[in-house]
């Protein structure tokens, strides 16, 4: 358990350091990366069994919706029942309705694990969810090793076994794909921002979902690739200000011309009453 939990955290480093500074790798994670492919094509074609073990390919999932999207392994000790967890509990936070607004698709990359584990693990994380959709919405599918190279490689998820531990050894993250099919936002490491997630479904969207305020903090927050996260954006922020500051003084100047147009009539009007 103490190895699991070295390796877990020395993959969490690796995760994030994809985004930041230069650092030393540990040994174990030599061979594993997460590479961001932003705009690149999810192979809609490539084939994989769902939990009911049907034969889907991953386009099913694509067309009129947002995905998001995890690979992983079930049988994973550590790392991956982290990820899920928290990828699960943060879309729970998000009012957005699975099945409906987007989809989140669950990929093995042990080619050993079958449809039945995969059945397992969707109950399990149908209880963390907690709510309505969770069944239509959530898929966890299993495949060949043909087809899990296939996504690994056009997501830029590399990974690989150890011997000694037998494990796989990979970093942890999550990525959003838009309706099309094409990779929009990465999201590093284990533990995911609701409000992060959330804009990330609605940007991949392209705005289909998602309410009023949604746009208005897509305009005040950006997406940085290079932390894999949504940040401030100072400038639209400064121009927002700027814009609230015109319009508050235009509401001021009218008023204040309205109120003196309305004290010089009034006042004619008292000396015409006056002069008679």
């Amino acid at each position: 358990m103490r190895s699991n939990v070295l390796i877990g955290a020395c993959l969490l480093l690796a995760g994030a350091g994809l985004v930041g500074a230069q650092f030393v790798r540990p040994a174990i994670t030599n061979g594993v990366s997460f590479d961001q492919r932003l705009n690149s094509p999810v192979p809609l074609e490539t084939v994989f069994r769902d939990e009911a073990n049907q034969a889907v390919p991953l386009r099913t999932y694509f067309g009129d919706k947002p995905v998001v999207l995890a690979l992983v392994y079930y049988k994973c000790p550590s790392l991956c029942n982290l990820t899920l967890t928290e990828m699960t509990s943060a879309l729970k936070r998000v009012s957005l309705q699975p099945g409906i607004d987007y989809n989140a698709v669950v990929v093995s990359i042990d080619p050993s694990e079958t449809p039945t584990l995969a059945a397992e693990k969707k109950a399990n994380y149908a209880k963390v969810f907690g709510r309505a959709g969770f069944d239509s919405g959530f898929h966890f599918l299993t495949g060949s090793q043909d087809s899990i190279t296939r996504l690994a490689n056009a997501v830029g998820f590399h990974y690989r076994w150890d011997e000694p531990t037998h494990q796989f050894v990979h970093a942890a993250g999550i990525m959003i794909a838009t309706p099309s099919g094409s990779l929009s936002r990465y999201f590093y490491g284990a533990q995911y921002a609701p409000a992060d997630v959330r804009l990330g479904l609605v940007d991949a969207s392209q705005h289909k979902i998602g309410t009023p305020v949604d746009y208005a903090l897509l305009y005040c927050f950006h997406y940085d690739a290079t932390q894999g996260k949504y940040t401030l954006a100072i400038v639209n922020v400064l121009k927002l200000a700027a814009g609230v500051t015109v319009l508050c003084l235009g509401v001021l100047i009218f008023f204040l011309m309205r109120k003196d147009r309305s004290d010089k009539t009034r006042m004619a009007w008292k000396e015409a009453r006056h002069a008679r």
